[in-house]
């Protein structure tokens, strides 16, 4: 299963983003192939506060346009929204101290063990999520 960061999610949808160009095309690419693909319930928590703060530079959505760009992507029958599940604590305790994880970073914690557990590999241009074993990652937007 393919499972986004919102960082993905952000660049594809701001077109100021340095790389939205590639994530638009990449993110409507597995929209469209048919293939299982996950968005971690803080996943579409980030893009919704980001892409609604006003005060943040790039695009910026109303409330209504942001929570409809989240209900087209749902809509999609390859899509779903995840959430932790029976494992979640175990696997997260484990993140957080492998990975030696504090502040900002217990939410990648985070993002890791829901990837984890639903068996995905987690596409991100975030490097940080090397920090975790066991948790497949990918750039999908380096050449």
């Amino acid at each position: 299963m393919t499972i986004l960061d919102a960082n993905i999610l952000l660049y594809a949808h701001d077109s100021t983003a340095t790389y939205h160009d590639k994530a638009r095309a990449w993110v409507e690419k597995v929209f469209s192939d048919g293939e299982p693909v996950g968005i971690p319930s803080q996943s579409a928590m980030a893009f919704l506060r980001i892409v609604t703060n006003a005060r943040l530079p790039g695009d910026r959505y109303t409330v209504e346009e942001a929570v409809g760009v989240v209900d087209r992507w749902l809509e999609q029958p390859n899509v779903r929204l995840l959430s932790p599940g029976e494992n979640h604590w175990r696997l997260l305790r484990s993140a957080l101290i492998e990975g030696q994880c504090r502040g900002p970073l217990t939410t990648d914690a985070q993002l890791a063990a829901v990837t984890i557990e639903h068996g995905g590999i987690l596409y991100t241009t975030d490097r940080d999520f090397a920090r975790f074993p066991g948790l497949r990652w990918t750039n999908p937007l380096v050449s």
